[in-house]
């Protein structure tokens, strides 16, 4: 049999043998127990079982909101790195999909030296060995015959971990729309307590300016003006502290949108008032929200990513069968390189296999298994968390949402009493005491709505982005 007929022979068992693929078939691992049934924490009153839209900070229906996010988008810093991580999965996809064709090298140089053979036949000649500039050029190619899948379970692991970027690009980019909206949020919700203070401010002065009146007119102790000093005074210590954390955010707030900061948008500087829903949080099922959270996807591929290892280990324990192959050539003059004198060439097969200590190999197939193992537990780890921290942020802001309209009635009632209590002093009906009890109740009572404002926002948010929305094109 020619050397011909051995290597079509090679040929012909590589084609057939191509097929196989050691390690374990990929089969998505199955969700907790009881994951796809409704969500908890959630009454009529607060929630519906619509699905929640991709653009969820769009139901504030404010376009400043709007803007903001979209701008975040476009320059927050974490998300051009989750892009450059992206790019970079992608390149290692590519670079693992060269291993299906054909590897080829092409060299070529030249070099003053003397040739073993040419020395020895000038020996032979009664001459004297001599030295030579030789040039040679060489095109090496090989080729893996993928018997027992090494390659493709390495595409599949690169082909995963690809999605895994993926999945971890689309968890910053919901990070990112909730922060956005988180830190606009509180500077309206500041701007709201900023302006309630300021309000209440007015007032306690107002009342200690008659009160002082009264002294002077001998209708009121000193005791009382003390007293309605002190007031104003703890009225006006509680602005600073709320203006501070106002600028605070609008930091955050820039940061966010990748601008320095003092570069916060004027028309978030001016905004006063918290963005409310005109409509019922819509938060579909347990089901619609495990398919929708991008961490439950990227928990997902990376099982698939270890399984696909196990494969890539196991393949090591079988040959490794390559068809080699080169052509070039060798002369003293450049021009003779390929000429048939100084021409070279051959094909054949190679076969690498560790045998027959195997012990390494097993040993990285033990690993690889164990990794999959707690890609699975983290898996079924990250379900319960996206199900608990849905669950949490439904039952917290169901309550604050209860309370908030326990404090709206009592804000209401506590102006009602002051104006009634203001009337009364002003009548000479009521004491000075009875009207700073109700005076202080009013500004409790208003700092309270405006405080219960921003939470009722921030529970709010914090639902939409347990919800997983927003990284949706």
């Amino acid at each position: 049999m020619n050397a011909r007929a051995v290597t079509a022979g090679w040929i012909g068992c590589a084609a057939v043998l191509a097929g196989c693929a050691v390690g374990p078939d990929y089969h998505a691992p199955a969700p907790v127990a009881g994951s796809s049934a409704p969500l908890l924490g959630t009454t009529e009153a607060q929630a519906t079982a619509t699905e929640p839209p991709p653009t969820w900070w769009r139901l504030y229906q404010d376009p400043v909101l709007d803007d903001l996010v979209q701008e975040a988008f476009r320059a927050n810093t974490d998300l051009r790195v989750a892009a450059a991580n992206l790019s970079a999965a992608r390149a290692s996809l590519e670079s693992a999909r060269t291993g299906r064709y054909p590897q080829t090298e092409l060299g070529a140089g030249t070099e003053r030296a003397r040739d073993p053979t040419t020395d020895e036949i000038l020996e032979f000649g009664g001459h004297p060995p001599q030295t030579y500039w030789f040039y040679d050029a060489l095109l090496d190619v090989s080729y893996e015959v993928d018997l027992f899948g090494h390659v493709r379970r390495a595409i599949e692991a690169a082909r995963a971990d690809t999605a895994v970027a993926i999945a971890a690009r689309d968890v910053v980019t919901i990070t990112v729309a909730a922060e956005t909206t988180r830190a606009y949020a509180q500077v309206c919700a500041l701007g709201e307590a900023i302006a309630v203070t300021r309000r209440s401010i007015d007032v306690v002065t107002r009342e200690e300016r008659i009160t002082v009146d009264r002294r002077d007119a001998g209708a009121a102790a000193d005791f009382d003006v003390v007293r309605a000093q002190a007031l104003s005074a703890q009225v006006r210590a509680s602005l600073p502290p709320l203006i501070g954390q106002r600028q605070s955010a609008l930091f955050q707030l820039a940061q966010l949108l990748g601008r320095p900061p003092g570069g916060a948008p004027q028309a978030a500087q001016e905004c006063v008032q918290p963005p409310t829903l005109k409509t019922l949080i819509p938060v579909g099922d347990g089901a619609s929200l495990l398919a929708r959270r991008p961490d439950v996807r990227q928990a997902e591929r990376r099982v698939a990513a270890a399984t696909a290892r196990i494969g890539v280990a196991t393949a090591d324990l079988y040959p490794r069968i390559s068809l080699l192959g080169s052509y070039g050539g060798i002369a003293v003059e450049p021009s003779q390189v390929f000429e048939s004198a100084g021409l070279t060439w051959g094909i054949g097969p190679s076969i690498k296999w560790s045998f027959p200590n195997q012990s390494p190999v097993r040993a990285r197939i033990h690993q690889a298994r164990a990794g999959e193992q707690a890609a699975v537990a983290g898996f079924d780890g990250v379900v319960l968390q996206a199900l608990k921290e849905t669950d949490q942020s439904l039952s917290t802001y169901g309550a604050e949402l209860a309370r908030h309209q326990d404090i709206l009635t009592a804000r209401d009632r506590a102006r009602q009493a002051f104006d009634m209590a203001n009337d009364q002093f002003l009548a000479g009906a009521t004491s000075t005491l009875d009207l700073l009890n109700a005076e202080i109740t009013l500004v409790n009572a208003e700092a309270a709505v405006a405080a219960s404002d921003g939470a009722l926002a921030q529970d709010q948010i914090g639902v939409f982005k347990a919800l997983g929305g927003g990284w949706q094109p």
